[in-house]
Order: structure tokens, then C-alpha cells, then sequence
């Protein structure tokens, strides 16, 4: 029979390869949807009108300015907010519905942290007054915290909230260049309304940072009180973010009444009088809620990033042509898929930790509001060391996932690319990483001395449960309940190793790099331990495969913490593990991926159509490409340089 033209035979491959599942899809996919959230049949609904929207524009992304992508987030912003009211949608799904456009838009903030900041740190009177408007859209936030000078150090914020009893007021103001609001998303020339983080300043005595509510712009001609200079801050490194308008913000004693300072905890009564909040880090549950997001938006885009790349590694084939007449798939090569499975298992894992810790952030919440702080640090450090080691490792996946891929990988209309730089500044915002580690490893340093110093045993489930575990007689690399102990100890037996060798009162002084080996020590223990609990489900969706790719996971995260542990491993068994474990899992791997539920819509890339079709697609929108419809500016640009060049050329090669 005579072979097929590469472009139908890789119709007939993703064809094949999808026949090759051993597993119900749809029970994987539920697993992934339905542990915080609608759920998979809420959010299909949803995906459907929102799909069909024109004004979602994706395949003209590329081909537009920086204007363009604005105006045309804003135009997306107007009418699915139009669509709200049509369908009664709640805020959850509006704001899932926009992200569901792939683009982080201008109003992304509001939803994110102006509002849920309001709601968590607002009194029952801001609540009912600001809450509402800000859920009704009848202003648009903000949330003003980084500054030109800081970001990570809160502390250190130094725009000033003065309080005038004599007024009841407090005055704003940006009393240096460096206190200068910055990166601030949709503030540059949308936003209303602020939250915006200053130092309390009552009585000549600074406070701290505390959160206060600023009208911006006016709600009848959207022009800028007196008092605010604000404007934009520029495009962003790889043309990420194109449609936010990250803004600038500088208050020249501007001045609020004392009821806009967000008052649920921390207050300051008509006679100056401040009272304390019963936790001292209480302001910061905004940022933990941003955290919480991005640690599940980060799995989410790793999940795009990998199905794209396993869609489109098992229909290109390369190589010697075997007796089929056909070259071996790329992604049956091990050096393909020994790259990409564990980044696949990631995704998978990322997404179930993460929502679970979405659900323990609302645990927090609800304690938070009934004046119970007691899971305010245990949550705060999960979420730290979380946001540290997705963010790092998804952004490592997605380049992964890119380069797979080869040259077609480097394409824009490939769709990694801008996962990529979409992902890119997640390692550095809500905490920079490297500071981030610092406040885990003290943490565990903490819990540690706790420890020892009472005898009192971690509760079971605790970030620091991995502190009671011993090492491990003897380790079985085909046992899960064995690796996560394993990784358990070695959290265990860093810590122990810090306080042995370095000094107390600054322990890394000498190895400032320990930092981030031991927070992510400790955050790999913890996930291990939720990885471990999910395997021990009897009712598992997914089969064998399920399993396997989660013990993937375990066997990888193993195999990258061999330095502190080559006295308990064989790494050459634990690489044949991780290769035979890969291998089993490959016939399953666009099964695994399909499970996520990705339509062609939501990747939006040629390379990870579900057909397989992918070099018609690429085809197409290549020829589509707005740049060679040029015309009068083809002739224009020809007579006003080319010709130029190749007459002086030319003339030259005359001379020669």
C-alpha cells in the first residue's frame, strides 16, 4: 500500500495514538477539574459560550501592536462582562471565563486582588459598600503594593498614609522617586479605584504597612483626580502581557477619609488611637490569595505547554526510515520522552497539590473571619514554598516543552512561546523566588527547634510532618509509600544538617545558596506526602497510567535530590526505574494529556491540534499571516531600500 503524505499520516498517528489509551479519559479529566473549582461539566459549559465570542480575537494576536491588544482587551473585558448579566454569571465565572482568552487582561487585578482584598480585609460596612461596587464593576481596582524601590520587602514600602485627627483624614504621599507605585496590572489607564499598601503614620510613629482604599480617576470623564500622577510603564521583556496596562502611581498629599483605611483587623479610631490586629502578617492575606492562584494558573499553563508538545511529538516522525516506510515518531525516542513524561507528571501533580491548597487557603479564610489566625503561618509557608517551586519548574517545563519541539517549536503560531513569556515573570512577582526561600527555610528552622526542644510530633498532613520521619532501612524505587517517606527524610535530614553545621543566628552566611536547597527540600517533602495520599485512593481515576505518572513524579523528584541522598540510592537502578516508568507510560501519554480537556480553541496553537493535522494548520495560518498582505508597502519598501542595496551591490560586484 502506498504511504500516505506526511500531512494525513499524521492524522492517521494521533488517530492511532489516541486508540492506544488504556484508560476512560473522562474519569482523569474529572480527577483534574473536580477538586476545587465548577468542575469539568461547569466548565465545559462555559467554555462554549465564551469560545464563540468574535471579539476574542486569537489568531490576530501576533499581528497586533501593543495598542491594539489593548483596546481589544478592553473591548473582550466590555462584552464579557455584557454576557455576565445575560447568562448570570457569579464573579468566580466571569472572572474564569476571561481568563479561559488566554490573555492576562487589564482588569485581571480587579479579580484577583482588589476585590477578594476588600472582601478579606474590609469591615462589614466596606464590605457591603466598596465589595459591592467592585463585584457590580461599578469601579474598577487595583491593587497599588510594589514600588519603584520595593517589592518583595513590604516592610519597607515607603509611601505614607498620615493620619490629620484634626480632619479625620489620612494623607497620602509618594515622599521620594524610589515610593513610586510600580507594575502595578491595570492601573497605567484603566483603573478607578486603589488598594494601595503605606505606612500608617499616626502621631509621628510609623506603624507599618496597612491597606487603604483610592479613588483614581473619575467616574463620569475618567480623568485623573489632583494629587495622582499616574501613566504606564512600558511594554514588557518578550512582549509579555501586552494587554495590561502595568502602571505607575505618585500621591502629592492626597487626602481620604479615615473610613477608607481597609479596617477588619487593624483599625485607627477618631482620637488616633490604633488597634492592633490579633496577627501581625493578617494584611498580608491578599497576597496569599494571589499565591493560591497562580500556583494552580501555573499548573494550568504547564498542562497547555506539555500537550502541545506530546501532541505534536507523536506526529512528527524523523530519523531512518523503517520497513514500514515510515520514520520513528520523536516522541518514541527516549531522548524526547525521558524529557517530556516527567514534565507531563508535573502538570499533574502541580494541579491536584494546588487545589487542595486552594481549599485550605478557604479554610484559613473562614477561621480568619471569625478572628482564628491559628492556620495563618502553616498556610502562609505552604503557599511560599509552593509558589517558589511551581512557579521555577513550570517555567523550566514550558522551555522544555518548547525545545522538543524543535524549530517548529520556536513559531508563534506554536502557542509555548507565549506560555513562555506569559509564565516568565511568575518566579518574580507576589515574593521574589530567592526571598521567598528565605522565609521557608526559616520557618522549617523554626518548626524544628519546636520540635526538639518539646518532643511534641508534627500533626499529620502539616507542611512540617516530614520533621518525624526516620530514614529509611531499606527503599523498594517500585513502592510510592518508600520514595515520599524518602523525600520526607531528606527535608528532615537537611534541616538537621543546617543546624548542625552552620551558625544559629545567620545559618547561611557561608552558603547563601543552601537557601533555595533546603526550601525546596522541604516543599518537595510536602508534596510527596500529597502525592502519597492520592496514590492510597482506592477509587483513583486513570487506572495504572495514573498511577505511574505520579509515581514519576516521585521517581524524578528523587533522582534530582541524588546529592542529598547518595548514601541511601543507587542512582544507576533509580535511572533504570525512571526509564522503564517512562516507557510504560508512553502508549498513554496523548491519552494523559487529552484528559486535561484542552480544546483547539484554548490552546490556540498549530502545533496542538487534536486531529494531529498540524502541518495544514501551520500551512494555513502562515498564509493568513497579515505581514504578507503588504501590497503599496512591499513596492514602497523595494524602491525605497532593496533595489537600493542590490544597486549598490551590484556596482560592487562589477568592481570585483
Amino acid at each position: 500500500m502506498a504511504a500516505l503524505p506526511p500531512n494525513e499520516q499524521t492524522r492517521v498517528d494521533m488517530e492511532r495514538a489516541r486508540a492506544n489509551t488504556s484508560f476512560d479519559v473522562s474519569g482523569v479529566r474529572d480527577l483534574l477539574h473536580g477538586s476545587y473549582g465548577f468542575g469539568w461539566e461547569a466548565h465545559a459549559k462555559l467554555l462554549t459560550v465564551v469560545s464563540r465570542e468574535a471579539v476574542v480575537n486569537k489568531a490576530g494576536r501576533p499581528f497586533m501592536s501593543r495598542e491594539e491588544r489593548y483596546k481589544t482587551g478592553q473591548a473582550v473585558i466590555d462584552r464579557f462582562n455584557e454576557l455576565r448579566v445575560e447568562h448570570g454569571w457569579s464573579d468566580e465565572q466571569l472572572e474564569s471565563a476571561l481568563l479561559l482568552t488566554g490573555e492576562i487582561l487589564p482588569s485581571t487585578l480587579h479579580a484577583t486582588a482588589f476585590l477578594p482584598v476588600i472582601l478579606r480585609q474590609g469591615s462589614d460596612e466596606q464590605v457591603r459598600h466598596w465589595g459591592m461596587l467592585a463585584r457590580a464593576r461599578a469601579i474598577i481596582g487595583c491593587y497599588a503594593q510594589t514600588e519603584l524601590g520595593h517589592g518583595t520587602d513590604v516592610a519597607a514600602l515607603e509611601t505614607t498614609a498620615t493620619f490629620d485627627k484634626t480632619r479625620d483624614e489620612f494623607v497620602l504621599h509618594s515622599p521620594t522617586l524610589t515610593s513610586t507605585k510600580w507594575w502595578i496590572g491595570g492601573l497605567g489607564r484603566t483603573a478607578t479605584h486603589a488598594v494601595v499598601q503605606a505606612q500608617l503614620v499616626l502621631e509621628g510613629k510609623r506603624m507599618g504597612p496597612h491597606l487603604f482604599i483610592v479613588q483614581l480617576r473619575s467616574l463620569e470623564d475618567h480623568k485623573t483626580l489632583p494629587g495622582r500622577t499616574i501613566g504606564d510603564i512600558g511594554p514588557k521583556a518578550f512582549n509579555a502581557h501586552p494587554a495590561t496596562d502595568h502602571g505607575f502611581l505618585r500621591f502629592d498629599h492626597v487626602r481620604i477619609p479615615r473610613a477608607h483605611m481597609l479596617s477588619k483587623f487593624a483599625q485607627v479610631t477618631r482620637d488616633a488611637t490604633y488597634v492592633a490586629p490579633p496577627h501581625a502578617k493578617l494584611s498580608y492575606g491578599g497576597m496569599l490569595y494571589i499565591r493560591a492562584q497562580m500556583n494552580l494558573g501555573g499548573a494550568l499553563t504547564l498542562a497547555k505547554a506539555i500537550t502541545i508538545s506530546v501532541r505534536y511529538c507523536t506526529v512528527r516522525r524523523q530519523g531512518r526510515i523503517g520497513p514500514d516506510g515510515l520514520a520513528p515518531a520523536v516522541v518514541s525516542y527516549p531522548s524526547t520522552y525521558h524529557r517530556l513524561l516527567p514534565v507531563l507528571a508535573k502538570a499533574y501533580v502541580f494541579n491536584i497539590v494546588s487545589r487542595d491548597l486552594l481549599k485550605q487557603y478557604d479554610a484559613m479564610s473562614v477561621r480568619l473571619a471569625e478572628g482564628d489566625a491559628s492556620l495563618l503561618p502553616e498556610t502562609h509557608v505552604a503557599l511560599a514554598g509552593m509558589k517558589v517551586l511551581v512557579s521555577a519548574d513550570v517555567l523550566a517545563g514550558i522551555d522544555t516543552a518548547r525545545r522538543a519541539m524543535g524549530g517548529h517549536g520556536f513559531s508563534e503560531f506554536a502557542g509555548v512561546g507565549a506560555l513562555l513569556a506569559m509564565h516568565t515573570p511568575a518566579v518574580t512577582y507576589e515574593g521574589d523566588n530567592y526571598v521567598l526561600d528565605k522565609q521557608v527555610v526559616r520557618a522549617a528552622l523554626k518548626a524544628h527547634q519546636l520540635v526538639t526542644s518539646s518532643g511534641a510530633t508534627p500533626p499529620r498532613g502539616s507542611f512540617f510532618s516530614f520533621l518525624a520521619t526516620q530514614r529509611p532501612v531499606s527503599l523498594n524505587l517500585g513502592d510510592t509509600h518508600d520514595l515520599a517517606k524518602l523525600l520526607q527524610w531528606r527535608a528532615a535530614h537537611v534541616i538537621a544538617g543546617v543546624v548542625r553545621t552552620l551558625h544559629p543566628n545567620a545559618p547561611f552566611e557561608n552558603d547563601p545558596g543552601a537557601e533555595a536547597r533546603v526550601s525546596r527540600a522541604v516543599t518537595e517533602a510536602f508534596i510527596a506526602a500529597r502525592v502519597a495520599d492520592v496514590l492510597a485512593r482506592t477509587d483513583l481515576p486513570g487506572g495504572q497510567s495514573v498511577r505511574r505518572l505520579l509515581h514519576l513524579y516521585l521517581l524524578t523528584t528523587v533522582e534530582t535530590a541524588l546529592a542529598d541522598l547518595a548514601t541511601v540510592v543507587d542512582p544507576v537502578a533509580l535511572r533504570a526505574k525512571v526509564g522503564e516508568t517512562c516507557k510504560a507510560l508512553l502508549p498513554d501519554a496523548i491519552g494523559l494529556t487529552d484528559a486535561f480537556g484542552f480544546t483547539d480553541w484554548e490552546l490556540d496553537s498549530v502545533l496542538g491540534v487534536h486531529d494531529g493535522g498540524v502541518y495544514d494548520a501551520l500551512w494555513e495560518r502562515a498564509r493568513k499571516s497579515g505581514f504578507n498582505d503588504v501590497g503599496k508597502e512591499e513596492q514602497a519598501t523595494y524602491k525605497g531600500h532593496i533595489s537600493a542595496v542590490l544597486r549598490r551591490g551590484s556596482a560592487l560586484a562589477a568592481k570585483l
